[in-house]
């Protein structure tokens, strides 16, 4: 294995952790402190919702928390379904197509753009962005 596809998969698993990690249900609270740990403190982050407007990590949980709180998000779980990667040195770009289950009935998928810098061998996002599928611009079937 080369050290891009080392890199790569090592990549490939933070993604999939901040996916898993974002998920609760009723007697599983999601793992805040492991989603944290896939972020640089400072991260941007632009959720789909226009205007674009930038939020923190501590923003987005709380968002998060208070949806939950207030029964409007009871159940949440997202699947990874699929990733391109490109590595150069200690940078990183990917696109990660993801699912989302909400209330156990509504199912949401989106498209995430990724800029991750790798920090003393930790592979880390320092920004984060994503839109949701539309009928006009379907995430393909295979998440790629």
């Amino acid at each position: 294995m080369t050290t891009d596809d080392t890199d790569i998969a090592a990549i490939r698993a933070v993604i999939a952790a901040q996916f898993e990690s974002l998920s609760w249900s009723p007697g599983k609270p999601a793992d805040w402190d492991a989603f944290r740990a896939t972020f640089f403190p400072d991260t941007t982050f632009s959720p789909a919702a226009r205007p674009a407007r930038r939020q923190s990590v501590e923003q987005f949980i709380a968002r998060l928390q208070q949806l939950e709180a207030d029964g409007k998000l009871t159940h949440f779980h997202e699947t990874m379904l699929g990733a391109t990667i490109h590595v150069y040195g200690t940078v990183a770009v990917a696109l990660a197509a993801c699912e989302m289950l909400e209330n156990e009935t509504a199912t949401t998928r989106d498209m995430s753009a990724f800029l991750f810098v790798k920090d003393d061998g930790t592979w880390r996002v320092a920004a984060q962005a994503w839109d949701l599928e539309t009928e006009e611009r379907p995430v393909p079937k295979n998440g790629m």
